[in-house]
């Protein structure tokens, strides 16, 4: 079965400039090569929304239809998980226009949500999109901890510990989870408990997302990475592991 498509439709007035930057950033993504096979459309998670799909996007861009492309939302929905890349056999850089083209739209039209979480996190010494403090977060998970403690006697000698000087690992967090879903931690806690690792939490940069990243905010991006790395380089951890 063909998925059918929206006609695109030219005026012959439009004028790109993608394409003179994806030279410069994707020398080895030509476009021209293309083969239209519809491959990233088929796995992609953000197909048919808003009428668009990957094949369709990336032709718009080799049209020239910048202006279309600017004004869409679409961008908007890609994830950014590549499965586009991993199956186009031309290894067109799908993502990296999609940033590309989100970057091109001033800051204060990009979406309200992702905006917010992300100046959220900068603003934030724990990195999170939800400004979760750093005794806030202490006292979350040394609550839980303690709860699941007693109620759980085979946990008794469980451990979530903040701070530890020279783990072996650093983990982080979703920064939803211990305000809003706090139970949502322990199932990690016990993997980690019953396998014997040695763990620990920050209490600040432990937040595992980066808002600022799908914002095509590049300035912020490296911020909040920073801010993640400071505490487990700080502390020595050997490993640090990204639950996001």
């Amino acid at each position: 079965m063909v998925m059918a498509e929206a006609a695109v439709k030219l005026d012959g007035k439009s004028k790109h400039t993608f394409l003179d930057d994806i030279k410069d950033i994707l020398p080895d993504g030509n476009l021209s090569l293309c083969l239209t096979c519809g491959l990233c459309s088929s796995g992609c998670p953000a197909t048919g929304l808003e009428n668009m799909d990957p094949r369709k996007f990336l032709r718009m861009l080799v049209l020239g239809m910048d202006e279309e492309v600017l004004k869409s939302d679409w961008p908007w929905m890609c994830t950014m998980c590549q499965r586009c890349v991993y199956v186009c056999p031309m290894k067109i850089d799908i993502p990296q226009l999609i940033y590309n083209v989100r970057a091109a739209r001033p800051r204060d039209e990009r979406p309200k949500g992702i905006r917010g979480s992300c100046d959220m996190a900068v603003a934030s010494e724990t990195a999170s999109a939800m400004g979760t403090s750093v005794e806030d977060f202490k006292f979350v998970v040394e609550d839980v901890l303690a709860e699941y403690r007693e109620s759980q006697p085979e946990f008794a000698e469980m451990e979530a510990p903040i701070d530890k000087e020279g783990a072996e690992f650093f983990i982080n967090q979703n920064s939803r989870e211990p305000m809003t879903e706090p139970d949502e931690m322990v199932p990690l806690w016990k993997i980690l408990h019953l396998a014997g690792v040695d763990w620990t939490y920050g209490s600040t940069g432990w937040a595992g997302e980066n808002y600022c990243l799908f914002l095509a905010d590049n300035e912020n991006w490296e911020h909040i990475v920073r801010k993640q790395i400071e505490k487990p380089m700080a502390l020595g951890c050997k490993t640090f592991l990204n639950t996001e």
